[in-house]
């Protein structure tokens, strides 16, 4: 037994861990994602998905303080100490007093990739057609992408179907089909977190295995950028259009960055010439339409909307209700209660990303403390991301809502009138006002006619049980719910 058996010290959350390098590594962790939470606020989602996300913690050595982070590319590496290293520096020496250097270097699981890479792979890092089952086999247990840049998770079958995403899943599923699609390019168009970029990497994958030696270029349109330059500085721009033009599949995300670029604009636009008349196919995915891309010349912008533009919907409440219950089965058997998944659904709108990501992050903590996943531990634990995503909603908007859609008078709302067709709309109201504002008993009841508190307890409690018995009750409020969420 070594020498540290028996001993027990506590993480920063107060829990007692005996395993102390495991306390060690969770708290290195834990501040590890308090650093890279800081610099997605600084360097804005595109930058930091780019460069900082694919970063993995490796151990620190307390006799010299020095840190590893790896990558999974040397590309990557090189480009991280030559440009965020002193920021990362920074950052780790504030948080934590042990951290004296950091140390950004490849993942040593990529090594055997490197040396493939010299052989069977070009300047990109995109799998060579003369050896395509590099393409399926060099996606590690490591967490990294595969060595075409796709995310091993990101795939059709993992993809939540709803009525706003139906028609990009439909026409991104066609553009994989061994059959020519009908439609080149394909613009992909939603805003920040609704699954445009899952998408583009499951047509990857699809791809791949409808066409094993398949040559496909993924990347964002910073990392077009980025290429772009590198040739140009190094005169090997015969090379860099050679080889972007050898690609049968090309997809490029946040099309909306390579805006104001005048020189990659003409190379992208020749490129697209290029592979459109040799019957290659593309995708483009932006968080605005094409005609909306200011700065764009008018001949690329032609080309970008000439296939097809699919647009992509935020999801809605049950897309957001239906994604969390797929989620669900990869921390079985954990239990989530029903309300949490109503709650979470209901709360966190913005995009997927953010519900996703609540999701992960209240399962993590519940596990690592030991507690019960519980309304109220989501309501503590998730008060970031429930109090980025709040609507402020008004319980006149709700009665106002509520009058459209049973077709009553506002008035009845405040009126003592005591009928069934106008009781049951106005308990709705109050069960509602309830369910999406801050606002007590007492103040709910003076927003309908000055009544008693307990009359609004009593419509809360009716509807919810309502709720659980009468299907057409259940559908009502959850129509209230869309109109009001939306």
């Amino acid at each position: 037994m070594g020498p540290q058996a028996g001993r027990v010290r506590k993480d920063k959350n107060g829990n007692s861990v005996e395993n102390i390098e495991e306390s060690e590594a969770l708290d290195l962790a834990a501040d590890w994602a308090d650093i890279s939470q800081g610099l997605r606020k600084d360097l804005g989602h595109q930058l930091h998905q780019q460069w900082i996300k694919p970063i993995q913690l490796g151990k620190l050595d307390k006799a010299t303080g020095t840190l590893e982070l790896f990558l999974p590319s040397e590309f990557l590496a090189n480009w991280v100490r030559k440009n965020y290293l002193d920021r990362l520096s920074l950052a780790w020496k504030i948080i934590r007093n042990g951290v004296r250097q950091v140390d950004v270097k490849v993942h040593p699981g990529r090594r055997r990739m490197s040396d493939i890479s010299l052989k069977s792979q070009d300047h990109f890092g995109n799998v060579a057609a003369n050896d395509p089952s590099l393409a399926m086999e060099s996606i590690g247990d490591d967490g990294f992408t595969s060595s075409v840049g796709l995310d091993p998770t990101q795939t059709f079958a993992a993809f939540v179907t709803g009525t706003g995403n139906v028609l990009a899943k439909n026409a991104a599923e066609r553009m994989a089909q061994a059959e020519k699609p009908q439609f080149s390019p394909l613009y992909l168009k939603a805003a920040t977190g609704q699954g445009k970029t899952h998408l583009l990497h499951a047509i990857g994958h699809q791809y791949l295995r409808t066409f094993p030696r398949a040559r496909i270029f993924y990347c964002s349109a910073e990392r077009f950028m980025v290429e772009f330059v590198q040739a140009l500085k190094s005169n090997e721009m015969i090379e860099f259009k050679g080889r972007l033009r050898g690609f049968d599949l090309l997809l490029v995300d946040d099309i909306q960055f390579i805006i104001g670029k005048a020189s990659a604009q003409e190379e992208l636009l020749y490129t697209i010439d290029a592979l459109l008349n040799e019957g290659k196919r593309l995708v483009f995915a932006a968080d605005r339409a094409p005609q909306a891309l200011d700065g764009v010349e008018p001949r690329l912008l032609s080309r970008l909307s000439m296939g097809l533009v699919a647009d992509i919907q935020p999801a809605d409440i049950e897309l957001r209700r239906a994604i969390l219950e797929s989620k669900l089965t990869k921390f079985a058997p954990l239990a989530v209660p029903e309300d949490v998944i109503d709650f979470l659904a209901r709360t966190v709108s913005r995009n997927v990303r953010e519900l996703v990501g609540g999701l992960n992050k209240l399962i993590a903590y519940a596990q690592l403390t030991g507690q019960e996943v519980s309304l109220q531990l989501a309501e503590e634990q998730l008060t970031d991301i429930l109090s980025a995503n709040r609507k402020r909603i008004t319980i006149d908007e709700i009665q106002r809502t509520v009058c459209q859609f049973y077709r009553i008078d506002r008035a009845e709302m405040s009126s003592k009138r005591r009928a069934r067709a106008v009781v049951r709309p106005r308990q709705v109201a109050m069960y509602l006002s309830k369910v999406l504002t801050p606002r007590s008993y007492p103040e709910i009841g003076r927003k309908f006619g000055g009544r008693d508190h307990s009359t609004v307890i009593h419509a809360v409690r009716l509807i919810e049980d309502l709720r659980t018995r009468d299907a057409d009750m259940d559908g009502d409020v959850r129509s209230l719910l869309r109109q009001l969420e939306s």
